[in-house]
């Protein structure tokens, strides 16, 4: 008997860069939540613009207050508590199907070590890779 693991899914590496590679052949568009988090209004425009879709100031008003995360953790149409109770019992301390992600939480979790470990293989990893990724809200 082997004590490895089995792991659904693959490496966040593999997973990010096999989408990049493909991004023209399904028309993809990358947004990070720390894009979103820091600026709710021009994600919404981005999308509008990948979209090719023009929206009046007062439908792009609307649609950032209906996708802020007080709005979609209280609408059950965006918002799957009831299902994932229902179908997979609660998973986390909170029992929430959504949970409010913090932006450079990780400095909670890691090490320094951990911290250290991560940006090797990171920069191994992700060296030559054209998106920019941001670990702290502070970040540009």
């Amino acid at each position: 008997m082997s004590n490895q693991s089995t792991v659904v899914g693959s490496r966040w590496f593999d997973h990010i860069k096999g989408w990049y590679e493909h991004r023209h052949d399904f028309n993809i568009l990358f947004m990070s939540y720390e894009d979103m988090k820091k600026d709710l209004r021009s994600a919404v425009l981005k999308i509008c613009r990948f979209l090719e879709k023009e929206l009046s100031e007062e439908v792009v008003d609307t649609v950032v207050k209906q996708a802020s995360f007080q709005n979609m953790k209280t609408n059950p149409q965006a918002n799957y508590d009831d299902i994932v109770k229902q179908e997979m019992g609660v998973r986390n301390n909170e029992g929430n199907f959504l949970r409010k992600g913090t932006i450079g939480d990780w400095k909670h979790h890691f090490t320094v070590e951990q911290n250290e470990r991560f940006d090797q293989i990171f920069q191994r990893e992700m060296k030559d890779f054209p998106l920019k990724f941001v670990w702290d809200i502070n970040e540009e």
